[in-house]
């Protein structure tokens, strides 16, 4: 792992999870009779009659992300990774518990501030301004940006001409331009080739070397295996893994392999495998001075 600046010692916190869980209440006709009456569904609908239900998006969890580790996040669709990266970013807060940050996390998501009618060179300017920076520092580090994106002469045409790997490097190019020290990447880096993900790779070396801590959500096992120092394994709301990166994808694939199969006996004991070896985090709290309530 690359070594940490004087600023954060080794093993510092950048990111404290404290029992944190979220649960969502939400309308469901389940529990209501004459199913095939459409209409009187609709009609409790807008009465607000609707019967609710309670869903547990993730259950009570606690880890700790520290300077200069770049963590994986790895697990089946709807199995609360992004409801994890929202609660970290401050987006929503925990129905229990807390989570703590020591300064503001950044995500890759500056696509409410992009124009698909304008270029990607006028959408740099756009994103990098909704993040903070100003004219001179743009300026700045315009050109590696351009060179982080790989983008060509397409930089200038209308990114609704774009791909979605187009725009995902164009993304993570001005995301990775701010030198945060919290990154959180959803779903943004499953796209791209061999020269971009060695862009990619370096980039997140540089942002780890200046003591920076990345998320990457991907179902890309390739793209954890490649950038990851650690993987977090989430399924079902569970944490299942929180460790070496080899070890984690290696229990994953066995899993997902008896799911495809049709053998879920054989996925449900991997998954018993995993949590009962799952060590209890020591949830430590952040350097004085540092300690901050994520969106709060």
């Amino acid at each position: 792992m690359a070594e940490t600046t004087d600023l954060f010692p080794p093993q510092t916190p950048a990111v404290v999870i404290d029992r944190a869980s979220m649960t969502y209440t939400v309308n469901s006709d389940e529990k209501r009779p004459s199913p095939g009456n459409v209409l009187g569904r609709v009609m409790r609908k807008i009465a607000g009659k609707e019967s609710t239900v309670q869903i547990e998006a993730l259950k009570e969890l606690s880890l700790v992300a520290y300077h200069g580790e770049a963590i994986g996040v790895i697990g089946l669709n709807g199995s609360g990774k992004s409801t994890l990266m929202n609660l970290i970013c401050g987006k929503i807060q925990p129905t229990g518990g807390a989570v703590y940050a020591s300064s503001t996390p950044i995500m890759l998501g500056v696509s409410a501030a992009l124009v698909p009618d304008l270029s990607g060179a006028h959408n740099v300017i756009l994103g990098c301004l909704a993040m903070g920076l100003t004219r001179a520092q743009i300026e700045d580090r315009h050109e590696a940006i351009m060179e982080l994106a790989g983008l060509g002469s397409s930089i200038n045409l209308p990114m609704r001409s774009y791909s979605s790997g187009m725009s995902s490097r164009l993304r993570f190019a001005i995301a990775a331009a701010i030198d945060p020290e919290i990154l959180i990447i959803d779903e943004a880096l499953n796209t791209g080739d061999d020269e971009f993900r060695g862009r990619t790779k370096q980039r997140m070396d540089q942002l780890r070397e200046q003591a920076g801590c990345v998320f990457l959500v991907s179902h890309s096992l390739k793209t954890i295996q490649d950038l990851c120092t650690r993987v977090i394994w989430i399924d079902k709301g569970d944490l299942l893994f929180d460790g070496d990166t080899e070890t984690a994808l290696g229990w994953y694939r066995k899993y997902t392999k008896e799911l495809a199969g049709g053998d879920r006996f054989a996925a449900a004991k991997i998954r018993r495998r995993m949590q009962n070896t799952l060590e209890t985090v020591s949830v430590e709290p952040l350097q004085p001075g540092r300690r901050k309530s994520v969106g709060a």
